[in-house]
Formats: structure tokens, sequence, C-alpha cells
């Protein structure tokens, strides 16, 4: 083949168009045209509204993974703050009761301590007032121990009392607590008088289970009924007169005996009590006849004695 016959151009796979420059160059050109048309003649404004709408949808459906998970993250949180605050409210209403009932109870003990003091200044003689502490673990016996002994001026033969009635009689005295032996204990006696007809007689502690006292050695015949009030006599010398003990709640006449079967309610809260009045005996107030002076002797004939 001739020469002059060759074709010198190159292949059209090694063609090259418009330089690399030249593109870089004029898209640049275009690109600060369309940021100033923009920006002084807001003409892409259009094409971005239209572009907002196109691409809207798939901005929604890339987003829904994170609102979901959001929507859970809420739910959660907002369930434990709810659980939160339901315990926080029953906590709060919890401790509202204990201090309604504490409040109650501290009302009900500045009644009952007012009531003492009164009861105290009436009857105008030594007492003091004591705390039950517990009632004695001797199942066959009614005591109670209080927070007043020996190192307090209680004494054997106390009476003891509430804002009712006689309670009962301090039996035993250690330094720093004592011992009340409860007028419902079956080996407890009291003189008692009835305010009705005037009538005398001795309360002794019932020895069924329940707390009543049992008026003995009345007549069948007896002018006693029931509601008669019984008030101690003062004829022991320990407990003073004049002072509630008990209701009579039941007479039974029986014709197969002398007596009547009488039982008394206690007037005084000989269970539950919680504070209560320890008075001096009466024989601690009375005078002691062995140090009175000697009665002088009759003069004798010349004038001495």
């Amino acid at each position: 083949m001739p020469l002059g016959t060759l074709d010198r151009s190159p292949p059209p796979f090694f063609k090259q168009g418009t330089s690399a420059l030249t593109k870089l160059l004029l898209f640049s050109a275009i690109s600060v045209a369309l940021m100033f048309a923009d920006q002084r003649y807001n003409i892409v404004q259009p094409a971005r509204w239209a572009l907002s709408l196109v691409i809207y949808p798939v901005q929604w459906l890339a987003l829904r993974p994170q609102v979901l998970l959001d929507h859970l993250d809420d739910a959660f949180l907002g369930r434990q703050e709810a659980l939160e605050h339901v315990e926080q409210a029953n906590a709060k209403v919890l401790s509202q009761a204990v201090r309604t009932s504490q409040l109650e109870q501290l009302s009900l003990e500045n009644k009952n301590l007012r009531e003492l003091l009164s009861l105290r200044d009436r009857l105008g003689s030594t007492a003091m007032a004591a705390e039950v502490l517990y009632q004695a673990a001797d199942p066959f016996t009614r005591k109670l121990i209080i927070d007043k002994g020996a190192n307090n001026g209680v004494k054997t033969s106390s009476p003891v009392m509430d804002e009712q009635g006689i309670i009962g009689q301090v039996t035993r005295v250690h330094p720093m607590v004592s011992e009340i032996t409860l007028v419902t204990d079956r080996e407890h006696s009291i003189p008692v008088l009835n305010t009705r007809t005037g009538a005398r007689g001795v309360a002794f502690g019932e020895s069924g289970g329940a707390p009543l006292l049992e008026l003995r050695y009345m007549a069948t015949n007896a002018d006693i009924e029931v509601d008669d009030v019984l008030t101690t006599s003062g004829v022991d010398g320990i407990y003073p007169p004049g002072i509630p003990v008990a209701k009579v709640v039941k007479v039974e006449r029986r014709a197969d005996s002398v007596f009547a079967k009488i039982l008394c309610q206690s007037l005084a809260r000989v269970q539950g009590a919680r504070h209560v009045m320890v008075m001096e005996p009466v024989h601690s107030n009375m005078p002691n006849f062995n140090d009175l002076p000697p009665e002088p002797q009759p003069l004798q004939k010349g004038g001495r004695r």
C-alpha cells in the first residue's frame, strides 16, 4: 500500500473534545452567573420548590425510623415517669396517713393527760402520772407494768386510776418500774359503795375469761339493779372514797343460794390503758397515833401525878 494512502487521524476511541481546563472555566462561569442571577432575581426558587416536592417523600420515609424510635422512647419514659409519680403519690399518701394516725393518737393522749391532771386537782391528793409500758406476760393474772418506781416515790398499795375510775393497785415496786394488779384480777378485792342505795360491799375480780368484777356476799333480796354505779367506800384505808369503780351489768338471783350473783363492768379502761394516775394510799396521809404525845395522867392527892 502506498504511504500516501494511510489515514493519519487518531481513531475515535482516542479522540478528545474540549479540554478539561476549558470545561472548568465554562462551568465555573455558568455557576457564578446562576448564583448572581439567583441572588439578584431569585430565578432558582421555583426549581427549589419543585425539587423539594420531589424529594419530600424520600425525606419523610428516611425519617420514619427515627420518629418511631423517638415515640417508643417517649412511651417508655412516660410510662416510667408515670410509675414513679404513682409510687411517690402512694408514699406521700401513706406518710400522710401515718401522720394523721399519730396526730389522732397524740390528741387522744393529750386529752387523757388533761383529764388526769384535772382529776388530780379535784381529788386534792398527791398523785403522779405514769405511762403503761406493757401487760404482764402471765396469762392467769391481769397486771400492768408502768414506768414509775421507787425512785419516783411510788409505794406499795398505792391506788391507780385513769380519768374514768379506779384501774387497780400497786402490788410490787421496783426501782424504775412498778407492777399494777387490775381490779379485774381474781386475787384483787376492793370495798365499794352503791351510789343509789348506799349499801356497802366488796367487789372481787371475776375468775372467768371476761374482764369483769363480781360483787359477792349480797343477799338475793338485796336492793341492787343493773346499771347501779359502784364507787370506793374508803373503809379499807387505801382507796379514797367516792371514786367510780364499776357498773352493775348482771344480777342473777338463784333459789338454791342465799347470795345473788352480781357481775360488774369496770368503768376504767382495764384493757388498752396508756396513761394512769398513781395516788398515795389513804393511810399514808393519816396521822400515826404512836407519834402523838401521851395523855396527861390525872393528879393524885398531894399534887403528884
